[in-house]
């Protein structure tokens, strides 16, 4: 005969809220996605962020998604967009499986890409919190932190 005890289910919290993570696929329309994911999760974590915060935000997060598509992947990769956000900052970071790191393109008037890098100098750079790329163990992850205003 076997004996057979009842099992308790493991107990999880649930998330609260938006979650802090969005999975995404290598698409152009995947920069919409992220752009909607940062302004549910602010507007929840931080229901008193500036309009400006939130727009700043929303930007960084596009801008470093946009160059994971075009730069961080192939057909048939995704990528990861992480956010944490409280009433001093809002640091989000993209996951791309490519080991590659961004660089500046020279200014021209003639291109209509290039620009990402110089729109996060510009709202993270000296007097914001700071961008920066650092390696994970399948590829790399570009950070920015976005100060509350």
């Amino acid at each position: 005969m076997i004996e057979r005890r009842a099992t308790v289910p493991a107990r999880c919290t649930p998330t609260v809220g938006p979650p802090s993570i969005l999975l995404l696929h290598g698409v152009p329309q995947s920069a919409r996605h992220a752009r909607e994911f940062v302004r549910e999760f602010i507007a929840y974590h931080v229901p008193g962020a500036s309009e400006d915060h939130v727009e700043n935000a929303i930007l960084a997060a596009s801008e470093m998604v946009t160059n994971a598509i075009r730069y961080g992947t192939e057909p048939g990769d995704s990528l990861r967009v992480e956010i944490h956000a409280d009433d001093v900052r809002t640091r989000i970071e993209v996951h791309d499986p490519v080991r590659r790191r961004p660089r500046s393109l020279p200014k021209s008037d003639e291109r209509d890409r290039g620009r990402g890098l110089i729109i996060l100098d510009a709202l993270c750079g000296p007097h914001g919190a700071g961008w920066g790329v650092k390696d994970i163990p399948l590829g790399k992850a570009v950070w920015a932190e976005v100060k509350a205003s």
